[in-house]
């Protein structure tokens, strides 16, 4: 049988096979067989492309995971930058990578989702490309990928993930159930177009499961930042990592300088002792990342610092590297002034360092490394001698070694004690201060030092989003890179009363319940008016005799839609 072709405007590719099949299927037309073909094959087609639809759906969700991930390590990615120096001698922003590969993925992702929401909405099969089906499974192998290598070699960065839910949780919840309150139209679109009973059964539970889930879900989300104005803690005090290091080259006097303008209380550093027995500040075993030990000493480049006597170390230029490497995005900003101090920096002793501190009125607190040295008491004796001699008063210095800490107490007993550790059941003599990673303590255990007259310093805060959640916590002081950054908050970022969190839980969930019945609702109608069109051309289309002439058939086409 001929039956004319002819492009179809206004009618979208599904209707015009389910109207196809009607009539092939009255009585008369003798079409029935063929037609049954065409339906299995469009109703195989739809469950292809609902598959793939999901995979989308899914890859774009575990980008955006890994996109908040990603934005979270960048507090401490200046450690992976050190690490990755160590291994390969080569610096570099890796963060800029890292963002600029996930923004890649996360765009590419974002713009075929909205491209497959907006052709199902409009009726359309998604016919997804072949190239885009092997993208969207690189995109997930690599992510898959990503996330397995921050497992294996930076666990540590999953307990700052469940840290930040303190502080993005309420707004993740609202943003999750915006998400799936506007995916309630492609979905009763599928819902309403598919023949499968048992596929739209599934769909509606599972997505019903899933919303009465994030509708409970603030139950057991908890922020330190839900409390009452009057109920905040005083800000934590700021300690200088190594200084300023954004400001300035790590470990310098300008350095510390930098770090009391930014109104910073404690230098916290590292201290080496040389081969003559001079203590200085250093923070790697070797001295190529911070200086220009390649240059002045290029056969003995390879050495540990503490090879190296006073003499040959005040050789060294410890901040022409700052400038080169540019550690962090802050050194373009640097002005003429600065950038001229920095490359004039050498490698400062201890006793240098402490009498600035004196004049400063600021404390330090310091490491004595490496605690593995065979020498490692002389190093003790030397460091107690110079701090001795440099008539600091005791109480601004702040000891944290563990070995020898006997003999220290004995020997400078006004020094204060700060430990690496939580507290002991069967302690001894209580602690006054300890000094952990911000992922080792909790909101409650900081409550619970604070309450016990406890002083918690927690290291390396970078970030105004984790120095609010911290405050909130009642923290005494953190160690920062960016103290020009946290100098300038007044207040934690965010701050809710218990009363006004509840409200907009209860609006929030009232609005999206209604956006989703209103989705429905109206999906529904849409559908009933395609079905009540379709019998009227039904209808229309009749032909008396049991027999069909090529022009009484409707002139129908089933074009190439649209391809992703």
């Amino acid at each position: 049988m001929f039956v004319p072709r002819r492009a179809l405007l206004g009618s979208s590719v599904p209707g015009s096979l389910l109207q196809a099949e009607r009539w092939a299927s009255a009585p008369g037309y003798g079409l029935s067989v063929p037609c049954r073909c065409v339906h299995a094959c469009s109703l195989s087609g739809f469950q292809c492309d609902c598959s793939w639809f999901f995979f989308l759906f899914c890859v774009f969700l575990f980008t955006l995971v890994w996109l908040y991930i990603a934005i979270i390590i960048l507090n401490d990615f200046h450690n992976f930058n050190e690490f990755i120096f160590k291994q390969q001698k080569l610096w570099l922003d890796w963060s800029l990578v890292l963002l600029i590969a996930t923004a890649v993925l996360i765009t590419y992702s974002a713009v075929l989702l909205v491209l497959a929401l907006c052709l199902q909405l409009c009726g359309q099969p998604l016919k997804l490309h072949w190239l885009h089906k092997i993208l969207l499974i690189i995109t997930a192998l690599v992510v898959a990928a990503a996330f397995t290598g921050l497992g294996i070699k930076w666990a540590e960065e999953w307990r700052s993930a469940r840290i930040s839910l303190q502080a993005t949780g309420p707004f993740l919840h609202i943003g999750i159930v915006g998400g799936m309150t506007l995916l309630a139209w492609p979905l009763a679109s599928v819902i309403y177009r598919a023949h499968n009973t048992g596929l739209k059964v599934f769909l509606l539970l599972a997505y019903s499961a899933a919303m009465i889930a994030l509708y409970l879900a603030p139950l057991g989300i908890t922020s330190p930042c839900i409390m009452e104005e009057n109920q905040l803690p005083p800000k934590p005090a700021l300690v200088g990592h190594r200084g300023a290091p954004m400001l300035a080259p790590e470990n310098t006097l300008m350095s510390l300088r930098k770090a009391v303008d930014c109104d910073v209380q404690v230098f916290e550093t590292d201290v080496m002792v040389s081969a003559d027995g001079v203590p200085f500040l250093m923070h790697d075993e070797k001295l190529t990342r911070t200086t220009n030990v390649q240059t002045v000493f290029p056969e003995r480049a390879a050495l540990n610092s503490t090879a190296f006597n006073w003499t040959d170390l005040q050789q060294l230029n410890a901040g022409s590297w700052f400038l080169e490497r540019r550690p962090f995005p802050s050194v373009q900003s640097l002005s003429h002034g600065d950038r001229v101090q920095a490359t004039r920096q050498k490698i400062p002793s201890l006793g240098q360092v402490l009498d600035a501190a004196k004049e400063s009125n600021i404390s330090i607190m310091f490491d004595l490394r490496p605690e593995n040295h065979s020498d490692y008491q002389s190093f003790v004796n030397a460091t107690l001698a110079v701090i001795l001699q440099s008539g600091i008063p005791l109480q601004q210095v702040l000891w944290l070694p563990d070995g020898f800490r006997e003999q220290v107490k004995q020997q400078v007993p006004g020094v204060q004690q700060v430990y690496g550790r939580k507290r002991l059941q069967d302690e001894k003599e209580p602690l006054l201060h300890v000094n952990l990673p911000y992922q080792d303590m909790s909101s409650e255990e900081i409550k619970q030092y604070r309450q016990d007259n406890i002083s918690v310093n927690l290291y390396v805060v970078n970030q105004p989003w984790l120095f609010s959640v911290l405050w909130c916590s009642g923290v005494s002081s953190v160690t920062t890179n960016a103290c020009q950054v946290l100098k300038e908050m007044k207040r934690p970022i965010w701050l809710l009363p218990s009363s006004t969190y509840l409200m907009i839980w209860i609006v929030v969930d009232c609005v999206s319940f209604l956006m989703i019945l209103w989705a429905f609702l109206l999906m529904k109608k849409c559908s009933q008016r395609r079905r009540t069109a379709g019998e009227c051309t039904d209808a229309g289309s009749s032909v008396p005799g049991g027999s069909l002439q090529a022009d009484s058939l409707p002139q129908w086409s089933v074009a190439e839609p649209g391809r992703l």
